[in-house]
């Protein structure tokens, strides 16, 4: 099924919002990053910042309280398991997601454009 923009929006604006419009597209594993690297939460496996594709994210602003900052990275690793990660961004931020997502290489923004997906 293919979204248009405005549905793209609608299906974004907040955070369970835009986590269930990617368990839907298949993103259904929750990651967990620490020291060791990232850990799939279905599968136990371990993935090093190689091993993984960060194929797009997005941000959230809390309305009333910026420790509300959140960040969503919709991730498929090399033998394509897909999912999850969350992270708090700014002063809030997990240190081993932070740590983690600055050795990937691959991470992409999509773009939603004029032109249906």
């Amino acid at each position: 099924m293919k979204k248009n923009i405005t549905e793209e929006k609608v299906h974004m604006k907040t955070l369970v919002s835009c986590l269930n419009s990617l368990v839907k597209s298949g993103f259904e594993t929750q990651f967990k990053a620490n020291k060791s690297g990232l850990k799939s939460l279905s599968t136990e496996k371990m993935y090093k910042p190689e091993q993984v594709k960060v194929l797009s994210f997005y941000r959230f602003e809390g309305e009333s309280d910026p420790a509300d900052n959140s960040i969503v990275y919709a991730i498929e690793t090399s033998d394509g398991e897909r999912g999850t990660l969350i992270d708090a961004y700014g002063p809030y931020s997990d240190t081993n997601v932070t740590n983690f997502m600055r050795e990937v290489e691959e991470i992409e923004k999509k773009v939603v454009k004029e032109n249906p997906l």
